[in-house]
């Protein structure tokens, strides 16, 4: 996805916000992020409080939010997603920079940042339910909860099809507590959608994969403390 862009101000804040960046800098965090497999190809320890005041002094760009996640830093990708404008990304967009990350934090800050005010975000939460990659799914139903918690004027039943991809999701072990968050996100959200989370259980307690049982067991555990 090759973006050439010719801005001298956009060139300015881009810079600043480098300068910013490299200046707010602490190697203890980055090495402990590393250190509990949280990796970039550049990270340079800056808190995310640091990063949202960075970001509450700039006006919506998506320019500069194209050249910030062009860059490949932890905090310019982060960054991108707080000051993107969310009526000029594209789905094209949103696949390329999905399709790209390598770790939760990143994934996390898209869909809440980013990814749920964008007009493409039920279209891309199904979509990606199916991705090749685990990050691409990961985004999938970390975005489902986000749209839960974030769009009350939508109808319980936009979720539907999303519920009809939790038993293969549950497969996979290294989604279960992201599954778990959402779906009990889900599950707090109206008593039709409790009802429907509660009618997985069933099909989730599979003994052929343990991963769909252990989410099955999170599960029934969050939903007492929802009572």
């Amino acid at each position: 996805m090759n973006i050439w862009i010719d801005d001298q101000e956009s060139e300015k804040q881009f810079r600043h916000l480098l300068l910013k960046i490299r200046s707010l800098r602490s190697g203890e965090v980055a090495d402990r992020m590393k250190a509990h497999g949280v990796h970039y190809r550049m990270n340079w320890g800056v808190s995310l409080t640091d990063l949202r005041m960075m970001a509450s002094g700039l006006q919506p760009s998506h320019i500069l939010a194209l050249k910030l996640w062009n860059r490949q830093w932890r905090e310019s990708m982060i960054l991108a997603t707080m000051i993107d404008d969310p009526n000029l990304v594209t789905e094209e967009q949103m696949d390329f920079w999905t399709k790209s990350m390598e770790n939760g934090e990143i994934a996390e800050q898209a869909s809440a940042n980013l990814w749920c005010r964008t007009p493409f975000a039920y279209v891309k939460m199904l979509e990606w339910c199916r991705g090749k990659k685990h990050w691409v799914r990961f985004s999938a139903i970390h975005l489902a909860g986000r749209m839960a918690l974030t769009d009350k004027k939508s109808p319980d039943e936009f979720f539907d099809p999303f519920l009809e991809e939790i038993v293969p999701l549950a497969r996979d072990g290294a989604l279960t507590r992201v599954l778990s968050r959402t779906l009990l996100i889900l599950a707090g959200r109206s008593p039709y959608l409790r009802k429907m989370v509660e009618n997985l259980l069933n099909e989730l307690k599979n003994p052929d994969y343990l991963s769909s049982v252990s989410l099955a067991v999170e599960l029934e555990q969050g939903l007492r403390y929802l009572e």
